[in-house]
């Protein structure tokens, strides 16, 4: 989250943990949400900044709270209450006068982004329905008064102000800081895509499977290696070869990463990049056993591919990461699963998947199955004896085997011949 949270209140937070969770449900819907976050992107000085996170906040306890006067205020009750309330009661006095100017703030914040709706701007769809509905919470009776409201309104008006918007603007309020969250949530990621130099994806719809990619990189690491990735309909499945620590599941990450960030509606860590849409991300880079229900991790990790599996079988077209498959068991048993996998998998061209590994028998098994691409990161042994990682996705297959060799070179099988 706090690579693209830039929201300034947690009401749009919350709404962008909902999004981050829950993406648009359509092809349409994504590409309304898109229209809207590059929008603020491109026109940031029509946001105002009259709103603050401190604002929803004590708006929401200025509701909260009980209300210091148990009738209408009016008459000499009225005045008696000024001198009380100066005198024996100044919180009360300073909490009401601190409410209404931040209830003021909120309302002139809200009629900044209506008044859009008449600047004969050319808005997004989503943006205008939006603005038209908060226009339409603003309009109450006491609106104007509370716009006006400032530090040097008599105190007689202040408390009338206090008295009717606790009773009969709350739902107004409620309906107009949702609108705001939302507002805030789409901006939050509009300044997250500039912040860091992403761009905006081209969003297809998803009759064909398609996901190209250039210049893509991992969006967390200061020095990343960019990658240029295509798949397509007949060449929908990647299997990626390469040893232990050559940047396979960094790629796997990227990829993820990005589609995610597609599937907001916001910019991605690419140059360029073109996306179908998607029903979901599916991984199996987190899979751990469980000593209370007695699961080894091979077990944790069969479980997890099946609800892989199901997933493939029953729902939308899905972007697919399996990062070295089985590693609980030994490795014929590894190889002989990971292949029945991978021709299970390959019956599903609707979905677009990597499978990494480490077994290079796996790969050449398939090595001439349509429908596979073949991509590996090859590892060389420098002059000094220190192994050199490229990064570079070429194509192929890796057939390097370097564990044994990092063994020895950190001294370990030495170590243990050694007498005692």
């Amino acid at each position: 989250m706090n690579l693209i949270d830039r929201c300034s209140t947690y009401v749009g937070r919350a709404v962008l943990q909902r999004q981050v969770s829950r993406s648009p449900v359509s092809f349409e819907a994504l590409k309304a949400q898109q229209e809207v976050i590059r929008f603020w992107a491109e026109h940031n000085h029509y946001w105002t900044n009259l709103i603050s996170n401190g604002t929803i906040v004590m708006l929401e306890k200025f509701y909260e709270s009980a209300d210091s006067y148990s009738g209408h205020p009016g008459g000499m009750g009225l005045f008696n209450a000024k001198v009380f309330q100066k005198l024996f009661n100044r919180n009360e006095y300073h909490f009401t006068q601190f409410s209404l100017s931040h209830l003021s703030d909120f309302l002139k914040g809200c009629k900044a982004f209506t008044s859009l709706l008449q600047e004969g701007i050319v808005l997004p769809d989503l943006l205008q329905q939006t603005l038209t509905e908060m226009s339409a919470a603003m309009e109450h009776r006491l609106t104007k008064d509370l716009l006006k409201f400032d530090k040097e309104t008599a105190f007689k008006e202040m408390v009338q102000l206090s008295f009717h918007a606790r009773r009969e603007m709350k739902a107004n309020v409620q309906q107009l800081i949702g609108h705001y969250a939302l507002l805030d949530a789409w901006n939050g990621m509009a300044m997250a895509t500039q912040e860091n130099h992403w761009h905006f994806p081209e969003l297809l719809p998803q009759q064909k499977v398609c996901l190209t990619a250039k210049g893509l990189y991992h969006p967390l690491l200061s020095d990343a290696v960019k990658y240029d990735l295509s798949f397509g309909e007949g060449e929908n499945f990647m299997l990626l070869t390469g040893a232990n620590m050559s940047g396979k599941t960094t790629l796997m990450r990227a990829l993820g990463i990005s589609a995610i960030l597609a599937h907001l509606g916001m910019g991605v860590p690419a140059e360029e990049m073109k996306i179908s849409f998607l029903n979901g991300v599916i991984t199996n880079m987190h899979v751990e056993d469980d000593l209370l229900k007695g699961e080894s991790f091979f077990l944790a990790e069969v479980k997890s591919i099946r609800n892989t599996a199901e997933a493939v079988v029953h729902s939308g077209s899905q972007l697919v990461l399996m990062d070295e498959l089985f590693k609980g068991t030994n490795v014929h048993d590894a190889c002989e699963c990971t292949k029945a996998i991978v021709e299970g998998l390959l019956k599903h061209p609707q979905h677009i998947m990597i499978l990494s590994t480490h077994l290079h028998e796996v790969a050449h098994h398939f090595e001439h199955q349509k429908g596979l691409s073949f991509y590996c990161f090859n590892t060389t042994l420098g002059t000094d004896g220190n192994f050199e990682f490229s990064y570079q996705l070429k194509p192929g297959i890796s057939d390097e085997r370097i564990g044994y060799k990092i063994l020895v070179k950190e001294g370990i099988v030495d170590i243990l011949n050694s007498k005692s």
